[in-house]
């Protein structure tokens, strides 16, 4: 421990660092990003008053040391991370939570080791590990129902030039992201860049991270049960593709949080930390 800052080895020999946060039983989360460190999921919108929250900076990111191998940033490759981090942690099974590209992470652990799984949560999660892949339309079909924001008229366009291939990412379509485009939303989105490791973040989804039809297999023979939870405004995941991640898991539900995008937390704390503590605490 480094500062009142828990750190372990992973099996190469890497350091990683975790933050612990709240009182009560203890809860594993994962970030997504891809890539960014665990800093920006804040207190999951207090959940901390509930849960004990150990929160991971997945390797070169946050408070993490950098692999010496930079392949070992794609996905799978880190799924071991987590195993050694709930033996470190002295946990027998646990409750995990994973948003975003995390969830793809989470998916690969619990077929890999789904006796480890007490619960697991995936939040807005990137269904890559099933074999599921983003659609335009589908994007675009959520960001349609912003029209009525001040904003739209500029990113819709700059949104759909992207998603096309047509044009660059632009900061300008960021609002499609939150349910509210408020201040919260706004710090929220300064920090990414600070908080993301973009080279390892290319290399999260590189080619062979993934194999859908064993991990689906995996999947089926899971005892644990599953919370899938969307955002009724996000377009990656649609609530429609949330259900078809939650089809992959034989005791799963899904949750599909109104007037939210992909980080519901920020769009209304009171409701997510309601629905997620019902699932957790069942």
């Amino acid at each position: 421990m480094i500062g009142g800052m828990p750190i372990f080895s992973a099996s190469d020999g890497t350091r990683l660092a975790y933050h612990l946060r709240g009182r009560g039983e203890p809860l594993a989360v994962v970030p997504g990003g891809p890539m960014r460190a665990s800093e920006y999921l804040g207190d999951l919108g207090g959940l901390t008053a509930h849960r004990r929250l150990a929160l991971l900076d997945l390797r070169g990111t946050g408070d993490s040391e950098a692999p010496a191998d930079p392949a070992t940033y794609r996905c799978d490759r880190m799924v071991e991370d987590l195993e050694v981090w709930r033996d470190h942690m002295g946990l027998e099974h646990m409750d995990l939570l994973a948003h975003s590209a995390g969830a793809a992470l989470a998916m690969l652990y619990a077929a890999r080791h789904p006796q480890r799984i007490r619960r697991l949560v995936l939040v807005t999660p990137n269904p890559s590990a099933l074999g599921l892949r983003a659609v335009a339309e589908d994007r675009l079909a959520a960001a349609r129902l912003r029209a009525g924001e001040l904003w739209f008229g500029r990113a819709f366009p700059a949104f759909r030039a992207w998603l096309t291939g047509e044009a660059d990412f632009d900061d300008v379509f960021l609002p499609f992201f939150h349910g509210r485009w408020d201040d919260t939303a706004r710090a929220h989105t300064d920090a990414e860049l600070r908080q993301t490791n973009e080279e390892a973040g290319e290399r999260y989804f590189a080619e062979g991270a993934f194999t859908p039809d064993a991990t689906r297999k995996a999947l089926a023979a899971l005892t644990a049960p599953v919370l899938v939870y969307a955002g009724a405004l996000d377009g990656w995941p649609s609530p429609a593709v949330a259900r078809r991640t939650a089809e992959a898991f034989p005791h799963a539900e899904c949750a599909v949080q109104p007037g939210a995008a992909h980080y519901p937390w920020l769009d209304d704390p009171e409701r997510f930390v309601g629905r997620t503590l019902a699932f957790l605490d069942r």
